[in-house]
This record gives C-alpha cells, sequence and structure tokens, in this order.
C-alpha cells in the first residue's frame, strides 16, 4: 500500500457516497426511521473545532444507525436571520442578505470535506422566502387561533440598534449587540400566547426521561410555578384598593411598604399629575428590564403620599412607593415589603429610612435583621414572632400554606398558583428578520394577510437604489413602496406591519421543515407522521431554556393547528448537551492599551512560551472558550489540509467526554494523526499477507474483537464517544501484536474498519475496500458480538505475599483450590519469598485473590 494521503482518500470517498446518494433519506415502511440533528449554526461565514465537534457527534450517531438498519435522516440548515447581518451592512455597507448567502456558501465549503452524513438537498436557510413563507403561514394559523396577539408592552430597547431585546440579549445592562445601556420602553407588541401552556410544559418534562437532569431543572426553575397570596390593600383616600400578590404572605406581619411599578396604572395617573412624579418614572424606565438589571441597579423609589390599611389591622397603616424594581407584567405590578426577609426590600428600607420589622427568628438566634436579610430555605423551620395563624415552630412551607387558608376563611384573600414565564414578545423592529403579515387599515384595524399572497417578501432595496443601514431605525419603516399597500379585507390604502419576527421564532420549528422542506404548507403531514420525532437532538447548554422551550410551545401550536401530530407536541425524544471545544488565548498589547488577539497558527510556541514570527512574546491565556472576538478559534480547513478531516474527527471525540469541554491542542491533533497512520500501515501489513499463512493465537484475536464490538457499541449507544475510542486503540495494539493467521487478521482489521468508520468514515472505507470488503463500509451491517466468545475460561487471580501484591497467575475459572493454591506456590515471586521454607498459611479467596503469608 502507499503512503497515508488524507487528501486523496477523504475527497475518494465523498465523491462515492454522493455517487450512490446513501445519505439521501426518504420515506420508507420497510425499516425502522431514525431523526438524527444538531442544532443548526448561524451563517457567522468561519466554521470552527466547536461546530466540528458538534456535528461529528450527530454524525457518529447517523452513521451508526445507518449501519444498524435504520433509515436515517440527518440534515442540516442555518439560522440566518438576525443584527450581525445589518450590523456588518452597517459597517461595510454591503446588505445583509449578500452577506449572509455568502457566509452560507464558505460554511457549507468548510463542513463538506468533514464527511459528515447530511443530506444536503434538504438544506434551507431561515432567511429563505420559502422557508419564512411557511412561518408567516404558521404566524396566520395562530392568530386565527387565539395563539398570537397584539399590546402595549414595557419592552427592553437598544437605543443604539433601536430595536426590542429579549431579556436574554441584555447583558450587565447594556444591548448584547451594541453594548448601550438598554431602556425601558413602552411599544405595542406581538406577543405569542406560551403562558397558556405553563403547566402543560412544566408537567411534560417528567416524561423527557432522555433529557439532562441539569436541562429539566432549568426549564422548571424558568417556567416558576409557585402558590401564594393575592389580595387588596384599602386606601384611605378612598381611591382602588392595590391589588397585590405575593408567594410569602406568612411574612405580612413585617409588611414595611407597599410597593407599585413606574409602569403601574396609579404610577401613571401621578406621571400625568405631577411632573416631579413624570421625571422620576423616566429615570426609572432607563433601566432595563431583566432580573439582572433590576437585582444589580441602585434601587430607586418615591413616596407617593397615598397610605393603604394593613388588611390585619385598620389601625396600622402602609405608604405607597413607587419602585424601580418591581415590574407590571408579573403579579399585580404591586408588592408589599418585608425589608427584614428579602435582600431587595432591605436595601431598599435602609436607603429610606423605612421600619424593618422581623416576623421569625433562626430557633438558636433571635438577633434582629441588620445589613443582611435573614431569608432560610422554606424547608427549614423556624421560630415565628405573633404570627396570626398562631404559628410558633413551622417551616415556611407550611406557614405559607396556613396563611393563605387563614386569608381564605377570613374573606379578605385567595391563594393563587402563578407561573414565571410570561408571554413570549415577538416584535423586532429591524429589518432581517420575517415580516410579520398582517396589515393596519384605518377602516379595518390589524388585517391578516392573505396566504395567497405570502411570501411577504422583504424588499431588497429601495426604488432601485440600495437601503442604507447607516441610517438608525428600521429600514422598512422608510420604505414606501413596501411598507403601503392595498387592505386584504376593504381594498383601500393601508400600511404593512413593519416590525420582524425574533429570530427564536425561525428556530423554533426548523426540525418538523426538515421531514418535508420543499412542501407548499408548513409541514407535510404524512412525512411528518414518519420522520417525527427528532430521535436525538444535540447542541449547547446556552440553548436550554428559551430556544428549546420555545420549540416545545411551538410544537404543540403547530399540533393544534394540524401542522404536526399528537405525538409530537414534545419534538424531541432525546437531548445531549455538548461540552465546548477550548484554546488558549494569546494575546498582546496594541498602542492604544487595547488588547490584540492573535490567531494560533500566528504563534510559535517554545519552551512553554509563545512568540509571533518578529520575536514578540505573546500573553498566553490557558484553555479558553474557542471566541471568534478573541482570534482564539482554530480553523477546520487548515487542519483537514495539514492531517485529513479523520484526524480533526478522531481528536474531537477522543479526548474527553463528549459532555465536558475538550482542549484543543496541536500535539493532540497529531498524535491523532500518528495513529491513523499506524491503522493505515497495520492495514497495509495485513493486506500484503498470504492469505494461506497460519500462526497462533486465532481464538484469542477473535475473543478480542468481540469484546471490541461489545465496547464500542455500548460506546456509541450511550454517547461515550471516548470510552469507544479507548477501546479501539486497545484492539488496535492486540492486533498489532498478534500471530493470528492470516484469515483470522484480515477478519480482525475489517472489523476495526466497520468499527471506526462512524469517527473516521474515509479511513475506513479505504481499508475496507483494500481488504476486499463487499460495496461500501458505512452501509455494510453493524458488527455483532458473539456472546459465547465473550465468555471468560479463565480469570486472573492476583497474588499477596505477606499484604503485598506481588504478582499474578491465570487458571480456569473452574479450577478447584488446591490446584490454585499449588500453582500459585509455584509462582517466580512466591518462590523467592519463602526461600526454601514452607508457608505459614495460604488462603485462597475463589474467584478473587490468593494471600500468602511467609
Amino acid at each position: 500500500m502507499s503512503r497515508y494521503s488524507a487528501t486523496e482518500i477523504e475527497a475518494k470517498w465523498q465523491e462515492a457516497w454522493d455517487k450512490a446518494g446513501i445519505f439521501q433519506a426518504t420515506r420508507s415502511g420497510g425499516k425502522p426511521k431514525y431523526y438524527v440533528l444538531e442544532m443548526f449554526p448561524y451563517p457567522s461565514g468561519k466554521l470552527h473545532m466547536g461546530h466540528v465537534r458538534n456535528y461529528t457527534m450527530g454524525d457518529v450517531i447517523a452513521r451508526y444507525k445507518l449501519s444498524t438498519g435504520h433509515n436515517v435522516l440527518h440534515p442540516m440548515g442555518f439560522d440566518a436571520f438576525g443584527m450581525p447581518a445589518e450590523n456588518a451592512a452597517m459597517a461595510s455597507g454591503g446588505h445583509p442578505k449578500d452577506w449572509t448567502y455568502s457566509n452560507i456558501d464558505t460554511m457549507v465549503e468548510q463542513m463538506k470535506p468533514l464527511g459528515l452524513s447530511l443530506d444536503w438537498s434538504r438544506m434551507f436557510a431561515t432567511c429563505d422566502p420559502e422557508y419564512y413563507g411557511q412561518q408567516q403561514a404558521l404566524f396566520l394559523d395562530f392568530l386565527e387561533k387565539g395563539l398570537v396577539y397584539r399590546k402595549n408592552a414595557v419592552v427592553n430597547w437598544d437605543p443604539i440598534d433601536m430595536t426590542v431585546l429579549a431579556n436574554e440579549q441584555v447583558e450587565n445592562g447594556r444591548g448584547w449587540r451594541s453594548g448601550a445601556l438598554v431602556e425601558r420602553r413602552e411599544l405595542t407588541q406581538w406577543f405569542f400566547k406560551i403562558s397558556d401552556f405553563s403547566e402543560e410544559l412544566l408537567a411534560s418534562l417528567d416524561d423527557l426521561e432522555n433529557w439532562p437532569a441539569k436541562v429539566r431543572l432549568m426549564q422548571e426553575n424558568w417556567i416558576g410555578k409557585s402558590r401564594g397570596l393575592q389580595f387588596s390593600f384599602e386606601r384611605t383616600d378612598g381611591g382602588e384598593p392595590i391589588e397585590v400578590y405575593t408567594t410569602r404572605p406568612d411574612t405580612l406581619m413585617g409588611a414595611s411598604f407597599v410597593g407599585i411599578s413606574p409602569d403601574h396604572p396609579i404610577a401613571k395617573g401621578l406621571e400625568a399629575e405631577s411632573e416631579e412624579v413624570a421625571e422620576f418614572v423616566a429615570e426609572c424606565r432607563k433601566g432595563g428590564t431583566t432580573e439582572e438589571a433590576i437585582e444589580t441597579a441602585e434601587k430607586l423609589g418615591y413616596d407617593t403620599g397615598i397610605r393603604v390599611k394593613h388588611p390585619l389591622n385598620p389601625d396600622w397603616e402602609l405608604p405607597v412607593w413607587i419602585a424601580n424594581f418591581i415590574l407590571m407584567d408579573y403579579g399585580t405590578g404591586a408588592i408589599f415589603a418585608c425589608p427584614a426577609h428579602d435582600q431587595r426590600d432591605l436595601d431598599f428600607c435602609r436607603k429610606y429610612d423605612l421600619p424593618v420589622v422581623d416576623t421569625f427568628f433562626a430557633l438558636d438566634d433571635d438577633t434582629p435583621v441588620a445589613s443582611e436579610a435573614f431569608v432560610p430555605a422554606k424547608t427549614e423551620k423556624v421560630r415565628w414572632v405573633d404570627h396570626f395563624a398562631g404559628l410558633t415552630e413551622a417551616t415556611g412551607e407550611d406557614a405559607i400554606n396556613a396563611t393563605v387558608d387563614f386569608a381564605e376563611k377570613a374573606g379578605w384573600g385567595q391563594g393563587v398558583t402563578k407561573y414565571r414565564l410570561r408571554d413570549w414578545g415577538l416584535s423586532r423592529q429591524r429589518y432581517w428578520g420575517c415580516p410579520i403579515p398582517v396589515v393596519h387599515c384605518e377602516d379595518c384595524g390589524v388585517v391578516p394577510e392573505k396566504k395567497e399572497n405570502l411570501p411577504i417578501a422583504l424588499p431588497y432595496d429601495e426604488g432601485g437604489k440600495p437601503i442604507d443601514f447607516s441610517v438608525p431605525g428600521n429600514p422598512l419603516d422608510r420604505h414606501p413602496t413596501w411598507r403601503d399597500c392595498a387592505c386584504p379585507s376593504c381594498g383601500k390604502p393601508a400600511q404593512r406591519e413593519t416590525d420582524t419576527m425574533d429570530t427564536f421564532v425561525d428556530s423554533s420549528w426548523y426540525f418538523a421543515r426538515f421531514t418535508a422542506p420543499r412542501a407548499d404548507t408548513p409541514t407535510d403531514m404524512a412525512e411528518a407522521e414518519y420522520w417525527m420525532n427528532v430521535d436525538q437532538y444535540i447542541g449547547g447548554i446556552e440553548h436550554a431554556i428559551l430556544h428549546l422551550l420555545y420549540s416545545r410551545f411551538f410544537a404543540r401550536a403547530m399540533q393544534i393547528c394540524g401542522h404536526l401530530p399528537e405525538k409530537s407536541k414534545e419534538p424531541f425524544d432525546a437531548l445531549f448537551t455538548q461540552g465546548m471545544v477550548t484554546h488558549a488565548i494569546y494575546k498582546t498589547t496594541g498602542g492604544n492599551h487595547r488588547p490584540v488577539y492573535h490567531y494560533p497558527e500566528e504563534v510559535e510556541l517554545r519552551d512553554g512560551k509563545g512568540f509571533l514570527k518578529d520575536g514578540t512574546e505573546v500573553e498566553i491565556i490557558p484553555s479558553a472558550k474557542m471566541s471568534k472576538s478573541k482570534n482564539n478559534v482554530v480553523d477546520p480547513l487548515h487542519i483537514i489540509s495539514s492531517f485529513g478531516a479523520d484526524t480533526a474527527r478522531w481528536f474531537v471525540l477522543s479526548d474527553s467526554p463528549p459532555e465536558r469541554d475538550v482542549e484543543w491542542t496541536a500535539s493532540g491533533a497529531e498524535a491523532a494523526y500518528k495513529h491513523l497512520n499506524r491503522v493505515w500501515n497495520l492495514c497495509g501489513r495485513i493486506a500484503e499477507m498470504d492469505p494461506e499463512t497460519t500462526g497462533q493465537g486465532d481464538e484469542d484475536l477473535l475473543r478480542e474483537m468481540h469484546k471490541a464490538i461489545r465496547d464500542v457499541t455500548l460506546g456509541v449507544d450511550s454517547f461515550g464517544f471516548n470510552a469507544a475510542i479507548a477501546k479501539l486503540y486497545a484492539f488496535t495494539n492486540t492486533l498489532a501484536k498478534s500471530k493470528a493467521s492470516a484469515k483470522v487478521q484480515k477478519q480482525a482489521i475489517m472489523t476495526l474498519a466497520q468499527l471506526m468508520s462512524p469517527m473516521t468514515p474515509h479511513l475506513a472505507e479505504d481499508i475496507w475496500n483494500h481488504q476486499g470488503g463487499e460495496g461500501l463500509v458505512a452501509t455494510a451491517p453493524w458488527p455483532v458480538a458473539d456472546e459465547a466468545m465473550l465468555v471468560e475460561d479463565t480469570m486472573t487471580l492476583p497474588i499477596q505475599i505477606n499484604g503485598k501484591r506481588r504478582g499474578e497467575i491465570e487458571v480456569a475459572k473452574d479450577l478447584d483450590k488446591a490446584e490454585v493454591e499449588k500453582r500459585a506456590l509455584a509462582h517466580e515471586a512466591v518462590q523467592k519469598a519463602l526461600n526454601g521454607a514452607a508457608p505459614k498459611k495460604v488462603i485462597v479467596v475463589p474467584g478473587r485473590i490468593v494471600n500468602v503469608v511467609a
């Protein structure tokens, strides 16, 4: 055989797979189906090794299932809308569409050399009008079923990008792209009614047995089911009572004030009447709406002068304050504050010199609260102070239940179950997104577009001139030939909705579209019935909450609208969240004292230090997540050109359990390449053997081969790819040392090729071909371990001499104790220790150990 040339081998077999069409999925009743899907990428234009690891994991599963007789669907697409494309257009003067499709072309070129078993015929991007036109059809169906609505809402507003941000797009109070301080702004927005499904989404988590427990817990906490008390405070001035909802009604005797949101109707009324209140409320709205922003922001308050009566004592009056940390969209937009047992309330009360009243103490400590609130777990028993329900020592849970019962019996409150999950605001004030398919008519109001007019496609230019993305705001607002239209209902002049959809919408149903990507409806029910659900979904833990939660909602909404079968209300049967690929960061300091980051290929490592080509030493920050902003990404094409795709695949699978991070190192890649060369050379040696050559140890090699089949199969089935590869290393060593016959060695190397095929498909194909395998190894049936060959006839027993292990003997499993003792005493180490004397004692523990006392 010639020298191992990954470049030649990999191109040859990718062409063979394409020609045979083995990865094109078609509906068939002859085989069980298997749908494997990796979370699709954003087309940034540069693939990195984190992508390679993610897609290789899915590819291993897809190839393995193909070999085990399944009809496999393994598609790929691009999550292509969003602000990065508009930001690129602003920076370069280009167009988001051109930038996006150019990047898609680049990333496909980067993916294909990896040899992924993808059905490329199903590829789409979410910015394809064919895709988002069907998304618009879904929107209209949801609207008809009452699953989407429009209302005024306070939102996170990015004053630079001039768009609404989801809470998760606000970091440290700033927009995730622009870095601008986020403001609160009230806008008319479109919402999906995901909150109607809160209980169902929560209860169904118990059925997702093949999801990581951590992900299920994160979703449970995000949905946030809680039981509390809803009641009203009567105003002393006779105004409308202030209704509050609290999850800690047990602390009512520690109430210090009643707080209302800056967006509460009372606050809005005062804002209209008082310039001072208006200024305060305006200051509050400069802060973000996220929990993080609210918790970390300075606590601001304004005493309205309004007073309310405590429900348990009409003579006890509480002041009403407007507070910047109270949100209008949770509960009633009003709270009562118990500063002794809530740190946020305590900080506020200390700032404005309001009373702090302890309602309970630790059982062994009655020190009054000072600067830190006493907030024990609800399950911890505490000592209560004059509790109105008669409690003395009880847990918070018991006290909450007792308080709710007390209030309901007294008639001044009602126990209520609420959820933290809010309706999903989907409106975004930007161009590069899916247009919302409604029209605003002065006579008819908000009118759904007719389905025959879909897709409502984004305009590429303005009257033949390029759209100017350097102008702040949404270009659709100033595009009259696109914005102005006829009302679908009355035909009079009207205007299109210029908001576009949140990009989370695009990724919330793509899994269903892959089952019939060219259908003229959102799904083809026959295809959806066959292919759904996704049997194995793979992606990062960072998507554990929103993407997965929104997808679960969308699947239910699509089922209600007749686009998915009943079984698909939970669309992902199994979920695996992989770790990251990390790499050292190489940094120098620029002339303006700003950090300059260098790509790995620009740095030469010598004696643990890094140097640029001009000799400048770089600072090395070890093992950080690969990030384009830090330039610590490794270009897969660079690795493929140097070592081949199989080396990259082998390394990212072998170095660490797949749920953990793996650090990419040049030495690791070189070691992987060296091993694959060894396998290649081993194939060559066996291929050159005379077929009639006899040898020794045929049964031993076959036994190890069947062990490898068993262990690798178990590893792949359980996502233990690194364990499977460790077994392949061991079996390669066994085969390399074997003196078995040519026939058995050939059987072993062909089996090794089959077991390596999901991980290193190109090398496996070439070995299979050189050994005369029939057809493609990719479609060859997966080897099955012979159970008879897994039965061990012998066992290894350690020998201890005076309590220390000194050797071992291999004996038949059924050998009697006397014979075991005889063989142990004949062992060289025992003979040396006894030095001709008889042992004081010999203890044989059957199947475990031999102890010799000299």
